[in-house]
């Protein structure tokens, strides 16, 4: 058996028992998943909630941005509050309050002497981790004074929610609109949902001194402290990453330790030669399309992050009542993944002819469908979102056509089934075009295997986003949530890259075929050991039972191997961008991927391995470090990876032209020092002071208004403005170098002097020609 089939072995064994467990894991998420009670009743018969109440305030959160505005269970938004601590904590202070009153006569809580705080804060752990849901009849039974208490949290937040000018201040501290829920039946359903979630982060499960949610969130006054299992595997997850790490540099001096094999480089550029078919030059809307994007996801990043510091306002004028914090939030992070997937949609739809040299019957009408249909689907799920949040779409019809409430997934299932269809388009406009190659078997037919399949895989892995209804439980959601956001976009579209850029540099006839093709399998390989099981990083505390957070800290860890040694990749490719003269053509392309080389290191590794312990992300969750590691890894890999790639297809689309490189320099060192500005004066200040106010003080004080509204927190916001100015250059910039290719084309052949194109062999005229080796 060859390498190269040996490595297929390996991966899809490696495949085939990562998703047998993950989705056995999915099946013991499900049976250990907190109740949701039938019946809410109190000692003296009394019915505080049912289940319909909390599934009617589950709907009434999600209608209006859920997870974009606060959190729940720390996944979501960070100016608002965790509502899930913030109901716990609002709950166990009530407690005491009262019974400081009964026991003892005093003002409040903080009036008793420590000995009469230490007796009370006795009886709140046992009264709030007691487990009194009867599985039998699915009632859950709670004192009086308890339920009394959850009445007067609840009241607080129907007034929050509503226009009460008692709790004016304190929307505009949380960037929440007036009347951000407007009927006020809605307003009091919405407690009973917090209500739960609150309740399940503080009750032990049966047989076990552990809550639902591992003991998150940190809360001291009812004991939440991190369970032993998180110092255990957190420990482990350094072990296996240090394992990890010997073991790849180990294979990587034993297999760089060879001889190179014998290769000898072309004179002149081959992806000239490419012909460019109808359907590969209307891919150049995409790319178009992406652009307009990228620049309005900036634009509502900025108000997004101005909302910290002015609640309602920006630099002065209102913009909560028309475009709210929890609008301008969805669609800032949905158009992240949309514009970055829009560059792989592109990149495959004109790399599959330009590899087969095949182009199919109406592939082009192909093409022109699926771009007008991704548009639809952008209009459409916005405004559907808008009107949600808006509260002028209904809660019948949220589900379908609005906003369903969950970061990444945020839009209609009705435009989710639309995208998936597209999705299944694009698989067979990219699988027609490139059957051809595939059937020759060719040397690199295993590298285009492994961009089909991995093209199959992103089509087919958005159904993740479908396998929940409207009612499923949120411990179910958020493990099928997180198959979209980690597999689908961190995965597949990594290995979906690899094998385009392997495939780009076999074809400048950079790297032998052979050698591109083990590399590619083994990186696959590496990626995936980690990344499937990985995925299970984001779900310690979600309702949770321990084996994921075993199985998620082991596995996490091994995520962060292959990036310890992306250096060698970086330096692999920075020394075949000078191999021949006329790599010249493709500098800021492959500058672009030696950037996607530091933010992996960095972004996803250093700063991913910070949160990803389960130790860590029980205080960091939610916290500012947490958007530190997605804004260094989202953009600073799979934006920098898209743009790098959208400027092979480009090159290749219009190979005669001339190209401004010095617009394309300001554009790639402003993204750069941009997001670098962003990640060192804001986020990881502000993450780490938020980290040792959660550690002192419980993580509901970390999210708090009092926190948050500290002056060092407004002057640590404000710190981004250098950062946010200097990357908005590099997204202008980007926009005026590609909108010049059509508005103000010029051409090498064309021009004289210094401006003089580059040679066949890359050389100017008037210099000698450099040999190639």
């Amino acid at each position: 058996m060859n390498s190269t089939r040996q490595l297929w072995t390996w991966l899809t064994a490696l495949l085939v028992a990562s998703f047998a467990v993950l989705l056995w894991v999915g099946r013991e998420i499900e049976v250990a998943a907190p109740p949701v009670p039938e019946r809410v009743v109190t000692e003296s018969g009394q019915t505080l909630y049912t289940r319909a109440d909390i599934e009617h305030g589950r709907r009434v959160w999600q209608s209006i941005g859920g997870m974009q505005l606060g959190s729940i269970w720390g996944h979501g938004g960070y100016v608002a509050p965790d509502w899930s601590a913030d109901f716990l904590h609002r709950e166990a202070v009530t407690l005491l309050d009262v019974w400081a009153v009964q026991d003892f006569g005093a003002a409040n809580f903080a009036a008793l002497a420590p000995e009469q705080q230490g007796a009370l804060e006795s009886r709140l752990k046992t009264r709030m981790r007691g487990n009194r849901y009867d599985p039998q009849t699915g009632v859950l039974t709670m004192s009086d004074e308890r339920a009394a208490a959850v009445r007067a949290v609840a009241a607080h937040y129907t007034s929050l929610f509503g226009d009460d000018p008692a709790t004016a201040e304190l929307r505009e501290h949380y960037a929440m609109k007036n009347g951000t829920v407007a009927a006020e039946a809605d307003r009091r359903a919405l407690p009973a949902f917090f209500w739960w979630t609150a309740w399940a982060a503080a009750t032990e499960r049966p047989g076990s001194e552990i809550t639902y949610t591992n003991n998150w969130p940190s809360e001291p006054l009812i004991g939440n402290r991190p369970p032993a299992s998180t110092f255990l595997w957190s420990a482990f997850s350094v072990t296996f990453l240090l394992a990890g790490i010997g073991l790849l540099g180990w294979h990587h001096a034993r297999t760089h330790a060879r001889d190179p094999e014998p290769h000898s480089l072309p004179a002149t550029d081959p992806m000239r030669t490419i012909l460019v078919t109808p359907s590969m030059a209307a891919t150049a809307k995409y790319f178009w399309v992406l652009l307009a994007l990228f620049l309005v996801q900036i634009l509502l990043g900025a108000l997004t992050a101005h909302y910290q510091v002015e609640g309602q306002l920006v630099y002065g004028y209102e913009m909560a009542s028309l475009f709210p914090y929890s609008i301008t939030r969805t669609w800032h992070t949905q158009l992240a993944v949309l514009w970055i997937a829009t560059a792989w949609l592109g990149t495959g739809l004109y790399m599959a002819p330009a590899i087969s040299g095949h182009e199919p019957r109406f592939q082009r009408l192909g093409v022109n469908v699926l771009w007008a249909c991704l548009l639809v689907i952008v209009v459409g799920s916005f405004a559907g979102q808008w009107l949600a949040v808006m509260q002028r779409l209904g809660l019948e019809n949220n589900f379908w056509f609005g906003h369903q409430g969950w970061e990444y997934a945020d839009m209609g299932r009705f435009w989710q089934w639309f995208l998936f269809i597209g999705l299944i388009l694009w698989l067979v406009l990219v699988g027609r075009a490139l059957a051809p190659a595939i059937r020759a078997r060719t040397e690199s037919r295993s590298i285009l295997v492994l961009f089909f399949l991995s093209a199959v895989a992103i089509g087919l892995f958005y159904g993740a986003a479908l396998m929940w209804r409207e009612n499923t439980h949120i411990s179910i959601v958020e493990y099928w949530r997180w198959w979209l956001v980690h597999l689908w976009v961190e995965g597949f579209f990594e290995v979906f890259a690899t094998a385009v850029i392997a495939f780009l540099f076999t074809r400048l006839g950079l790297i032998p075929i052979r050698t591109a093709t083990v590399a590619v399998l083994f990186a696959t390989i590496v990626f995936m050991a980690g990344g499937v099981l990985g995925t299970l990083h984001h779900l310690y505390f979600s309702g949770t039972p321990t084996p994921v957070l075993a199985l998620g800290a082991s596995f996490s860890a091994l995520e962060v191997v292959p990036l310890a040694y992306i250096g060698f990749e970086a330096y692999e490719q920075w020394r075949l961008s000078g191999a021949t003269p006329w790599m010249r053509r493709y500098k800021w392309p492959v500058m672009f991927f030696l950037a996607v080389a530091f933010w992996n290191l960095v972004g996803a590794g250093l700063f991913g391995f910070l949160i990803n312990p389960p130790l860590s992300l029980y205080y960091m969750q939610g916290l500012n470090l947490t958007p530190l590691h997605g804004h260094t890894a989202l953009f600073g890999v799979y934006g920098m990876l898209g743009i790098g790639l959208v400027l092979f297809c480009l090159r290749g689309m219009k190979p005669d032209l001339w190209w401004d490189e010095r617009i394309l320099k300001v554009s790639f060192w402003s993204f750069n020092i941009g997001l670098a500005l962003m990640a060192a004066l804001t986020l990881l200040p502000l993450g780490t002071l938020q980290l040792l106010a959660a550690i002192n003080n419980g993580y509901w004080y970390a999210r708090s208004a009092e926190f948050m509204q500290q002056p060092i927190v407004d002057l640590l916001v404000w710190m981004r403005v250098p950062g946010d100015v200097i990357f908005s250059i590099g997204a202008l910039a980007l926009t005026l170098f590609v909108v010049g290719l059509w508005v103000r084309p010029r051409r090498e052949a064309d021009l004289v002097g210094e401006e003089q194109p580059y040679r066949p062999d890359g050389t100017r005229p008037g210099e000698a020609a450099t040999p190639t080796r």
